[in-house]
């Protein structure tokens, strides 16, 4: 089975596997996320050194599985936020998610980052689409989507505990593989 590339650079940022070394600075940089992410995660409620711990020691299974490529986003060497691309739905599906330190939102790195995972996913055999979903409410979340031409294709009701801030109702957009080129040059 082919995995993506542990390492994407991104210019001013780097998308790179999680480490269990990561354990200060992404308890850190979720500590200080917390209030941000708190209307739309509910994980958060539940952040904690254990869960931290146990994020990061099944980061390195979930990547060798394939079920789940988590990449934390760094700039200058400091943890920003993260992104990851998980299985999904039919077996040819994965759905991406990101989140990112509140000092480091409004720059499109959001955005970028999530390019960069879409170009990456891409360059599996074995994926067809991939899907974001987001809260009804979060508009912030639903920008991302927005700007790399997915295509909103349903909402639904959330099958996780909503977010203090959340509607409930899961938007769910998707991003088909694009076509291989055509080759319109004559044959001799």
């Amino acid at each position: 089975m082919e995995r993506p590339r542990r390492i994407i650079e991104c210019g001013d940022f780097v998308l790179r596997c999680w480490q269990e070394s990561d354990f200060a600075p992404a308890c850190t940089l979720i500590e200080e996320s917390r209030e941000h992410l708190r209307p739309w995660e509910p994980w958060v409620a539940r952040h904690g050194e254990k869960s931290t711990r146990d994020f990061l020691a099944k980061s390195g299974p979930n990547w060798a599985s394939g079920d789940v490529y988590n990449y934390a986003i760094t700039k200058d060497g400091t943890l920003i936020g993260m992104c990851q691309s998980y299985r999904c739905g039919e077996p040819r599906g994965r759905r991406l998610g990101y989140w990112l330190h509140p000092a480091a939102t409004g720059r499109g790195i959001a955005t970028r980052a999530t390019a960069a995972l879409v170009t990456e996913m891409f360059t599996l055999p074995d994926v067809a689409y991939l899907e974001i979903a987001h809260d009804l409410h979060n508009t912030s979340s639903a920008a991302v989507p927005r700007r790399l031409d997915f295509t909103e294709v349903l909402r639904e009701q959330a099958t996780r505990p909503a977010a203090p801030a959340g509607s409930g109702i899961d938007v769910v957009w998707r991003l088909n593989r694009p076509a291989p080129p055509v080759d319109d040059a004559p044959r001799p």
